[in-house]
């Protein structure tokens, strides 16, 4: 696969052909979305393609849900274009990513069955851990453990995937925190991929070309008058291309000069991962806990997550996910700024971290209770 020529593009305008490219996937993505939403919108409802508010449903009125759509286009066309690198190099990305939409697109439309789900899910990270290589292969030193035997590698890989793909698709129950939780950690791998060297920019493309889709989401996202959810198709595969950029980061750090000495190494590189994708990790690993706790499956719906429990206060959907996004950032910022300490501890920070912002809406809301009782 070959990129588009655009060193006359470049010669013309003065401009770098890496800053070239990130202008070009940023506002193509954006552009691209922004058009094509509306259209999308106007199909749902003239065919009556709409989520349908259930139990659990933070809306109240059907809504069109199909916005995975636009950002899958967005997305694959000006990745392909202005980083080419990245499908040649992984051959089973775009395939993936494929196999992702149309179930996603299929649950979206028709209502697939959760086995069926899991399988695509199975499938898209064998296709990109097995067939691509890229796959968690070093623990870094935590818990003692170090290189991974390649079968443990591939399987702990594969869950993952999974776990992170369907983490991003839980989250996504109010407007604007799944697009907002995902442009936060766009921006995250951004600063860390650009800190890393030229071998990246592909990388560094691919986040803008996404963060280029979400923002024109969003703005429709949030909109009264012509509201989409991004639906499965969209949580999907944003939560696999997040995944994918995470491992692509901790691979960075094995890399090996000729004589074995690595390209790069900090040893907490596992837990900045973790601290950039905290509010997904966190938030469902506790809602997993809860429901067995209540003797419940841990895959059974209910009104558990993070943002149930902020909506409770009495707060917007949009104050809810900015203080989510905020909470997040703040864990970022935390692991960035002791990145060099003992790994172990760090760990112990970040996860700490995430369980007060996760169980920090209970607490003003007993607080708040106690106030009224007493008043």
């Amino acid at each position: 696969m070959e990129g588009f020529d655009i060193r006359s593009i470049k010669d013309f305008l003065g401009i770098d052909s890496f800053y070239l490219k990130c202008i070009i996937g940023f506002l193509g993505s954006f552009l691209l979305t922004y058009v094509s939403i509306p259209k999308i919108i106007r199909v749902s409802y003239k065919k009556n393609l709409m989520a349908t508010p259930k139990e659990r449903s933070s809306h109240i009125r059907k809504t069109p849900n199909l916005g995975g759509i636009s950002i899958f286009y967005s997305v694959t066309i000006m990745s392909s274009i202005c980083a080419y690198e990245l499908f040649s190099s992984y051959i089973f990305l775009f395939s993936a990513i494929i196999v992702l939409f149309f179930i996603g697109l299929m649950d979206d439309i028709l209502v697939v069955s959760p086995n069926k789900k899991f399988y695509a899910q199975i499938v898209t990270a064998l296709m990109i851990s097995v067939g691509s290589n890229v796959r968690i292969g070093h623990f870094f030193g935590i818990f003692g453990i170090n290189l991974l035997p390649y079968w443990f590698s591939i399987l702990f890989t594969v869950i993952v995937f999974i776990f992170l793909i369907n983490a991003f698709n839980l989250i996504d129950g109010i407007d604007g925190l799944a697009s907002g939780i995902a442009i936060l950690v766009c921006g995250a791998f951004i600063v860390t991929f650009w800190r890393l060297g030229a071998i990246n920019h592909p990388m560094i493309v691919l986040s803008l070309t996404i963060i280029g889709s979400l923002l024109a989401f969003i703005r429709f996202n949030f909109s009264k008058k012509y509201k989409i959810f991004m639906g499965d198709t969209g949580s999907m595969i944003i939560g696999f291309l997040l995944s994918f950029m995470g491992i692509k980061f901790l691979n960075l750090f094995l890399l090996q000069y000729p004589y074995g000495a690595p390209v790069y190494w900090i040893q907490t590189a596992p837990a900045i991962v973790i601290a950039i994708l905290i509010i997904p990790i966190i938030d469902t690993l506790g809602v997993f806990v809860i429901r067995l706790f209540k003797g419940h499956s841990p895959f059974k719906a209910d009104k558990n997550h993070m943002h149930h429990r902020y909506l409770r206060l009495g707060l917007s959907h949009k104050q809810v996910s900015i203080i989510i996004v905020i909470e997040n950032a703040i864990v970022i910022l935390v692991a960035y700024f002791l990145r060099h300490i003992e790994v172990h501890l760090l760990l112990a920070i970040i996860l700490s971290l995430g369980i007060i912002f996760s169980f920090l809406p209970l607490l003003l809301y007993k607080k708040i209770n106690l106030i009224k009782s007493d008043s």
